[in-house]
């Protein structure tokens, strides 16, 4: 599991410095996530909603491509290493309609299904915050 996350955090970390859609393919973020992955952003986010499938997560990917110009995941801390998966990670970006920078935590539960990303669920401190700048 340890294994596929990393792997997963590589190729987003690849796909957002790239530049996203149309400069970066989904392909590569893919094959880490279950066909029925499901993730639940926080509504108040520009990306907020539940994303489900591949579809749903390219949709998602898309969506956070437009709100951020930069995503830089400064550091992050596995809290729980057994199912689900808990990582803490800090965040340094730059919102790409205000260029507003802005550093915050994230808190990802993650579960797996067949060796792949099956659910993940965020948790933001300040969506507030995150949404003021990406106006």
């Amino acid at each position: 599991m340890l294994n596929v996350l990393k792997g997963m955090y590589a190729a987003e970390a690849s796909y957002l410095a790239a530049g996203g859609p149309g400069r970066a393919d989904f392909a590569e973020l893919a094959p880490f996530f279950a066909e029925d992955v499901v993730l639940h952003q926080a509504d108040a986010l520009p990306y907020g909603g539940v994303w489900r499938g591949h579809d749903g997560m390219e949709r998602f990917f898309v969506a956070m491509s437009a709100a951020w110009e930069s995503f830089e995941m400064v550091r992050q801390r596995m809290i729980s290493t057994t199912e689900p998966i808990v990582v803490l990670t800090d965040v340094r970006a730059r919102a790409r309609a205000t260029g507003r920078e802005l550093e915050f935590p994230i808190l990802q539960t993650i579960a797996f299904h067949g060796g792949r990303i099956s659910e993940v669920r965020p948790f933001y401190w300040d969506t507030a915050a995150i949404a003021e700048a990406t106006r």
